[in-house]
């Protein structure tokens, strides 16, 4: 059996990769694991197959003899810092995060709040490898008290990041995607004195991500067109990362945030040397400019857990992800897009600069494109011998367009997609570039797999 566990947790589509009969086995596998007895606490975005997937955990988790805690909709971050906050043994987020409605995960957290290790992942995988049993869903889906107390420490605790400060006097616009920062982001933003519009609000898991949030910036630049603001934040599905729209449309990635937060940091000699943590997708404008200004950028490969874990090894304070996944000292760096989101607001009301001054005295990125192949099979299911092929023909790949540009090719870890990444000065080069490795790449998967 091939490992169920990608880049973040356990990712696929709900009915198809991802069952009633899996989740109960992972909750169960979970369960008996823990020598803790604290309770497991679960939370989950606003996906109609959340509901289900809930009623699988918690009986998974019933029968491995462990108590739980229902968190009910809430961003992914709630979760480790009330592990943290609670003492809890571990906690279950039930989200696909930027993923398609189809979609949905189950993302694991340690007793520490952090995603369970590799050793974990492969303990938990062979505890459901040796449950030969199917766990049929249930005629009747029992409803599940939620507990609003541990939301509403959540909510403070982003409140107090803020040390006093306020965001009067700001016009800020925010979409929540359908998605968990539907339930709190409006408050937590109004209730630090800003004027807060919000777009995409309802908690509707039939439209999460869908034309909307992170990975779709339109709305959230006709809504700022439209009404006027000092800046736009738009959220993804499970609240854990976040992009930044200033008021004349230019986009804030996680790449500029790196870049303007830790030149703040670094002003005020608290950047452990000098030393940001980003990933293979971060712009070569970005690490050009860094590095210009006496900074060291440290590239891991894709995905938080890996940014988290060089963290912690190169003992940064700062690191995160050019989708917006950011991971600061402030949380034990956990990502969360709303507490990113008021620390770049905080900044801006400090600075007394409105977040369009702040971006022109950032990096100027190369032209950079991401394309995504699509492929009708799943790359971590592939044998060996495959994968190894494809494999061989990315480095190929890369070794042979390498002059004068950056090419990272990699298979995404939550889609069947491979993903292609090129960038270079010129955007003429990065056009022809791409779009010639894409042909020529997709001809090569197809001949190796079929």
């Amino acid at each position: 059996m091939q490992s169920i566990f990608g880049t973040d947790g356990i990712r696929g589509r709900f009915n198809v990769e991802i069952t009633y009969s899996l989740a109960y086995k992972v909750a169960y596998a979970l369960g008996s694991s823990l020598e803790n007895k604290s309770p497991i606490i679960i939370g989950r975005d606003t996906r109609i197959s959340g509901n289900i997937l809930l009623q699988a955990i918690v009986q998974g988790i019933k029968d491995s003899g462990k108590k739980f805690i229902n968190l009910g909709i809430c961003p992914t971050p709630a979760i480790p810092f009330l592990i943290k906050q609670e003492k809890l043994s571990s906690g279950i987020m039930i989200s696909a995060s930027h993923n398609p409605p189809e979609y949905n995960g189950i993302k694991i957290f340690d007793h520490n709040g952090q995603k369970i290790s590799k050793y974990f992942e492969k303990k938990i995988q062979k505890l459901i490898e040796e449950s030969n049993y199917n766990i049929s869903v249930p005629s009747e889906v029992i409803p599940r008290n939620t507990n609003k107390d541990l939301i509403d420490i959540y909510i403070k605790s982003l409140i107090q990041t803020m040390g006093g400060e306020n965001l009067s006097g700001l016009k800020i616009i925010l979409d929540t995607c359908h998605g968990s920062a539907a339930t709190c982001a409006k408050k937590i933003f109004q209730s630090l004195g800003a004027d807060v519009k919000v777009i995409n609000n309802s908690q509707n898991g039939l439209k999460i991500n869908m034309n909307c949030g992170s990975t779709n910036l339109e709305p959230l630049k006709k809504a700022l067109r439209e009404s006027p603001a000092d800046i736009g934040f738009s959220f993804d599905g499970d609240a854990d990362r976040v992009i930044g729209i200033d008021s004349k449309g230019n986009v804030l990635d996680g790449d500029h945030i790196l870049f303007l937060w830790g030149r703040e940091l670094m002003e005020q000699k608290i950047l452990t040397n000098n030393l940001l943590i980003s990933t293979q997708m971060a712009n070569l404008g970005f690490e050009k400019a860094w590095e210009k200004i006496g900074g060291i950028l440290y590239r891991t490969d894709v995905g938080d857990k890996n940014v988290h874990d060089a963290i912690k090894e190169k003992e940064a304070v700062l690191g995160g992800e050019q989708s917006g996944h950011i991971l600061s000292k402030i949380n034990n760096f956990s990502g969360d897009g709303i507490l990113t989101a008021l620390q770049i607001s905080k900044f801006c009301k400090k600075k007394n600069i409105n977040l369009n001054d702040w971006l022109k005295s950032s990096f100027k990125p190369y032209p950079q494109k991401l394309t995504n192949i699509n492929l009708d099979f799943n790359f971590n299911k592939l044998n060996p011998e495959t994968k190894s092929l494809i494999d061989q023909t990315i480095e190929f790949f890369q070794k042979i367009y390498s002059d004068n540009c950056r090419v990272y090719i990699r298979p995404s870890g939550t889609e069947p997609v491979m993903r292609v990444l090129v960038e270079a000065k010129n955007h003429k080069k990065v056009h022809s570039v791409s779009n010639e490795i894409t042909n020529k790449l997709f001809l090569e998967i197809n001949k190796i797999t079929n």
